[in-house]
């Protein structure tokens, strides 16, 4: 007759080899997921927008507004480039008259 200890051993080694087979079912079952070929493919097509003349008009009128913008500040540049150096010619000339020019009254 087995002893108890013998019983329990036996009990544990099935145990443990049924825990065994289950990881390994398990791991069989997830390895199917993973290399299923069950994934729905979707045929893929190029975006196409209905309207591509009006989108192409308004890039159009995008570019034409920076470029409206750049000659803009292009022609701020040089009005202002103009008026400093007038303002410059003007305070020099008057520099000049006051150190020069002006008549130096004593009292």
């Amino acid at each position: 007759m087995k002893s108890e200890s013998d019983h329990y051993n036996e009990l544990e080694r099935r145990e443990k080899e049924l825990r065994q087979r289950e990881v390994e079912i398990r791991l069989r079952e997830m390895e199917a997921d993973i290399y299923a070929d069950n994934t729905p493919i979707y045929k893929t097509v190029k975006h196409q927008p209905e309207n591509s003349r009006k989108l192409l008009r308004k890039k159009v009128i995008l570019a034409a507004k920076l470029v409206a913008i750049g000659v803009a500040a292009l022609v701020a540049v040089k009005i202002a480039s103009i008026v400093a150096g007038i303002i410059i010619v003007t305070a020099l000339t008057w520099i000049s008259y006051k150190l020069f020019f002006d008549s130096k009254k004593k009292p």
